[in-house]
């Protein structure tokens, strides 16, 4: 795996401000879009802008964009090869993100 150091510590991040239902997603040849996929879920919004803002303060490089941080209920941190799914919880059982990339592979690290 290609950023196996940089979605590792993306995971840490997540862990930290204790993310949940954590998970992978190997996106390789089934999109152009990116390569993973990195969601978890916040049980708050307040949680769930603490962890976007913790992987952004220290991840070494920035992101290409980040949104809906100002909402919190479904934030997107885009670093090109992965892009980071923080949701509220509700949120990511409504738009159920697993589902709809369900040809992926999930990665355990």
């Amino acid at each position: 795996m290609r950023f196996k150091n940089k979605i590792k510590k993306i995971i840490k991040l997540i862990e930290d401000k204790k993310g949940e239902n954590t998970l992978i997603l190997d996106l390789n040849g089934l999109t152009w879009i990116t390569d993973y996929f990195i969601i978890t879920s916040g049980t708050s919004l307040i949680q769930t802008k603490a962890i976007a803002e913790n992987i952004i303060e220290n991840m070494e490089e920035n992101p290409i964009s980040v949104e809906g941080i100002e909402d919190g209920r479904w934030i997107l941190i885009d670093y090109e090869e992965i892009i980071v799914h923080i949701f509220l919880e509700e949120t990511r059982n409504y738009y159920k993100l697993e589902k709809l990339w369900a040809d992926a592979k999930e990665i355990k690290i």
